[in-house]
């Protein structure tokens, strides 16, 4: 398995794990998450003969374009305690490919190109709740930094490693 740079000729493919992934990552129409790639650093996790398994979106504050109320959440966060963070807007793996360490090497690849930054934060589901996903952050060694009720159908915990 390789991790590489988003390329055009992926989007179909992460447009169909992004949608095997919900709702622990919203859903997306394939131009919708084409704009999400298009304003973020995408890198993708590929199989041996280079066909997609997995991705994550990193997005820097302060991309206005992107309206986002968790981007908007840290970016009040890093202004409050000023640091540089990249967030990251969605992880998602191919259905086939989890428990596999997929998500793990993921992470490292990201926390590999944004050396040099303070933190890296997330959002996890509160509700509907996600609980591998809270499992697997705080193994990772996020910690749990607040949270944000949107609406009875829809609550996020808000998550910080520092790099």
């Amino acid at each position: 398995m390789k991790i590489r740079e988003y390329v055009e000729a992926d989007l179909t493919f992460l447009h169909e794990i992004n949608s095997a992934s919900t709702p622990g990552v919203s859903e997306e129409t394939e131009e919708g998450l084409a704009k999400i790639v298009s304003l973020s650093t995408c890198l993708v996790a590929c199989d041996g003969a280079d066909f997609p398994i997995g991705f994550i979106t990193l997005i820097k504050p302060g991309t206005k374009a992107y309206e986002s109320p968790n981007l908007r959440w840290f970016e009040a966060h890093i202004e409050s305690q000023p640091r540089k963070l990249i967030y990251v807007d969605r992880i998602a793996l191919h259905p086939d490919h989890r428990g596999r360490k997929l998500g793990e090497r993921l992470y490292k690849a990201a926390y590999d190109a944004f050396e040099g930054y303070d933190e890296i934060g997330c959002e996890v589901n509160l509700v509907p709740d996600n609980p591998p996903s809270h499992k697997f952050h705080h193994r990772m060694g996020f910690e749990r930094i607040g949270e944000q009720v949107f609406s009875l159908e829809k609550a996020v915990a808000y998550y910080v490693r520092e790099l």
